[in-house]
């Protein structure tokens, strides 16, 4: 199943909306007008997940937020937005009924997570920790997406009890590649429709409150192994001047059926990493204007993996994928930045979705072209 992320538009609320009525009981459910609230005044909190359409694209789940300013969940933090603040309140992670069970809304939390710990060390937006709350029997599903428990919470919405759980974030260990220019993601309540149905109960031992959380024991030897890298190859990425003939050795030779094409699967320039972002013959070759993707001068290294674009207008060479982002195999989106597209558009840039390592190269938000530098990615050759 194809799915892919972006944020979810004013347009598609009320689909939204749709979904959380399927998914929670009555005395849950948010409004259709707090919805609207929610989307205008953090859109870039209000996360969906997509299946790619004829038309377009299917919106089949969500993760709406706001922020507060508050350490614990509260009421208050529930119901205001306030911006700038440095936690998140996530009050929905919903999806829709025939898609439940295929660990969409794992996909959907891990995404929304990830989004925010590689722009957590932007120190201009002191984003600190996600918190949220759900019931006891969904207390794994949120553990396996990072959440530690906290404890009953004083916030009561509905006839069930409600537990606290949290992730707290560390700026000095998030990936400084992006920093410079993509946007925090923060987050904080939560419920979720994902595996359990609406109104199911939890069992009689999941029911009571446990007094603190149970300690286990971690095997023998497992924390060894858990260090230990994999034994797995990664494939090895050329960077474009390692080749004698630069672009004659990278580009297939242009035929009747379509442009030249990249000759060889475009992989993450970074070591180690080598993920592969698209396979040979995906992307077409392109000679245009270069793009500013990079921040000022002395405010973020450029990391050493990514080779330099000459300064706008001066001529670059890119990779161009057209139609849709499920022609990736890999590749992981900003949120839109300060640049504008060379269109006038708002911006979003590329990254290696595995290691976070980017820009890559850019997009238009909403638009179906994608641009990688050809010097910013590596070849399997």
């Amino acid at each position: 199943m194809s799915i892919f992320y972006d944020l979810v538009s004013a347009s598609e609320i009320g689909d939204a909306h749709k979904i959380e009525l399927q998914g929670y009981p009555e005395d849950e459910a948010g409004s259709l007008e707090t919805f609207r609230y929610r989307q205008s005044q953090a859109p870039d909190l209000f996360l969906g997940a997509y299946v790619p359409t004829g038309s377009g694209r299917r919106l089949i789940g969500y993760i709406c937020s706001t922020l507060s300013p508050d350490t614990t969940l509260t009421h208050a933090s529930m119901s205001k937005h306030v911006p700038g603040s440095s936690s998140v309140c996530i009050h929905s992670v919903c999806v829709a009924p025939e898609y439940r069970r295929q660990k969409v809304g794992l996909g959907l939390l891990k995404e929304y997570v990830s989004r925010l710990s590689s722009t957590s060390c932007d120190d201009s937006k002191p984003y600190a920790r996600v918190l949220l709350i759900a019931h006891q029997e969904l207390r794994s599903f949120y553990e396996q997406a990072g959440f530690e428990w906290v404890g009953r919470s004083a916030v009561v919405h509905g006839p069930r009890p409600w537990f606290e759980m949290r992730k707290e974030f560390q700026p000095q260990n998030a990936s400084p590649d992006l920093a410079a220019t993509s946007q925090p993601l923060n987050l904080s309540i939560a419920r979720t429709s994902e595996d359990v149905s609406s109104g199911t109960r939890p069992s009689a031992s999941a029911s009571q409150e446990p007094a603190q959380a149970q300690t286990q024991t971690v095997p023998p030897g497992l924390w060894e192994a858990l260090q230990r890298q994999s034994s797995r190859a990664r494939p090895v990425a050329r960077p474009l001047t390692s080749f004698p003939n630069a672009a004659q050795d990278v580009v297939s030779d242009a035929d009747a059926q379509g442009p030249p094409s990249n000759k060889h699967d475009l992989l993450c320039p970074r070591l180690g990493c080598g993920s592969v972002i698209l396979k040979a013959g995906a992307a077409s070759w392109v000679e245009r204007a270069s793009v500013q993707l990079d921040p000022p001068a002395g405010r973020h290294a450029l990391p050493e993996a990514l080779g330099r674009l000459p300064d706008p207008p001066a001529t670059a060479q890119w990779w161009l994928v057209r139609g849709s982002a499920m022609a990736f195999e890999n590749i992981g989106f900003s949120r839109p930045v300060q640049q504008t597209a060379p269109s006038g558009g708002r911006m979003k840039l590329l990254a290696c979705a595995e290691c976070d390592l980017g820009p890559l190269g850019w997009c238009e938000e909403g638009g179906t072209e994608f641009w990688l530098a050809s010097n910013r990615v590596g070849y399997r050759a």
